[in-house]
């Protein structure tokens, strides 16, 4: 004898298949914040990921939407993704607390200041750095 809470429970994972299935095929659109931070990475691939990062100079730090912060170093783009992507808003001011003058690194603390009330308005907490450079044509070619 088939019990009906098996019976319906069988059903419905018939019914959730083709739903499955077509969500599964329509293609991943990507926010703004990710696409630009595809735009930016492209031609390059992932180092290896480290705590910190020398930081000398004006260089800055840069936030995209949602997504990540990213900070330029000559030829290498170094990502952190954080821990918060979601709370990283491009248009309001970072003020962070270094435990290091020369270097960035995930203990740091990152907050967020709304740029016309003045007032904090988030936390970003950072994750490992992961450094982008460019694939050499030549090398790509060859492998």
């Amino acid at each position: 004898m088939i019990k009906p809470l098996a019976l319906a429970t069988a059903a419905f994972g018939l019914l959730a298949a083709p739903v499955q299935a077509q969500e599964k095929t329509e293609a991943v659109e990507l926010t703004r914040g990710e696409a630009e931070l595809a735009e930016l990475l492209e031609g390059r691939v992932a180092g290896e990921p480290r705590s910190c990062i020398r930081t000398i100079g004006s260089r800055n730090l840069n936030q995209i939407d949602g997504t990540a912060l990213t900070y330029r170093d000559g030829d290498t783009v170094w990502v952190n993704y954080t821990r918060n992507p979601a709370d990283i808003d491009d248009s309001e001011i970072m003020v962070i607390k270094r435990f290091s003058s020369t270097s960035l690194c995930r203990s740091d603390q990152i907050r967020l200041v709304d740029r016309t009330a003045g007032f904090l308005s988030g936390l970003i907490f950072l994750d490992d750095f992961v450094p982008y450079t460019k694939v050499d044509s030549e090398v790509a070619a060859e492998g």
